[in-house]
């Protein structure tokens, strides 16, 4: 799409007047905050890989429901001690990465954004975001009735029988593998290096097409939508 005319899902694009009067009009129904990472992605993919495979998704999905869904200031640095060993990785310690996530899941509804997704692109954000969400949850409902917050990494919302049709390798997410490859190779193309594919010592990675791509972003695209429908329409039961 021409990004001259894609819809006005970026929340940091707006200004508060058209925050404020999207809100009053009651348009703003939830809002995506995407999570990820800046770290190594063996000699192929770029640093940005996992936080910009999360907001690209995120954005694919808002604008397919707008103007009812926002997307917020992607988080991007992750939790990612573990992959430290390589030059450019970025980590931040659980408590504080935690501690910034809740406090701009709590400003968007404290605005009355109530519906939040949390739509994550790394693997080491999933364990210490799962151990809190109920407690969070429980907080957000006390203080914001009818508030409630959902985490999702994007493949989760791809079927796995769905995904196994479509790579050859039977697995995902695999780091940096088909699966990322092939996300990378549709969404950015930019950000992959094809010959270092072929010259490092890992070659799954050569498996992937941005066709593949394609397939499995669109599932992943349905799925966030999927789950923002059936959020929304529950917000507005109760």
């Amino acid at each position: 799409m021409d990004p001259s005319h894609r819809r006005p899902v970026l929340l940091s694009k707006l200004t508060r007047r058209e925050v404020r009067q999207a809100l009053e009009t009651g348009e703003i129904k939830a809002a995506i905050i995407p999570t990820g990472s800046i770290e190594q992605h063996l000699e192929h993919l770029a640093l940005e890989h996992d936080i910009a495979s999360a907001t690209a998704v995120a954005v694919a999905a808002a604008e397919r429901l707008y103007p009812s869904v926002l997307v917020a200031t992607p988080m991007s640095i992750g939790i990612s001690e573990h992959h430290m060993f390589a030059p450019g990785t970025l980590t931040a310690k659980p408590g504080s990465w935690l501690a910034v996530l809740f406090d701009a899941v709590e400003s968007l509804i404290r605005h009355g954004i109530k519906k939040v997704v949390i739509l994550n692109g790394h693997a080491g954000n999933v364990r210490p975001v799962q151990g809190v969400l109920d407690q969070w949850n429980l907080y957000f409902q006390r203080e914001h009735p009818s508030s409630q917050v959902v985490f999702y990494s994007y493949w989760d919302l791809i079927p796995k029988d769905f995904a196994l049709q479509v790579l050859e390798s039977g697995r995902y997410p695999g780091h940096a593998q088909e699966f990322e490859t092939a996300i990378a190779l549709y969404a950015f193309p930019e950000n992959v290096r094809v010959k270092a594919v072929a010259d490092q010592e890992d070659h799954e990675p050569s498996l992937a097409n941005p066709e593949k791509g394609e397939i499995l972003f669109g599932k992943a695209v349905d799925g966030v939508v999927k789950c923002l429908t059936e959020l929304i329409e529950a917000g507005q039961e109760g």
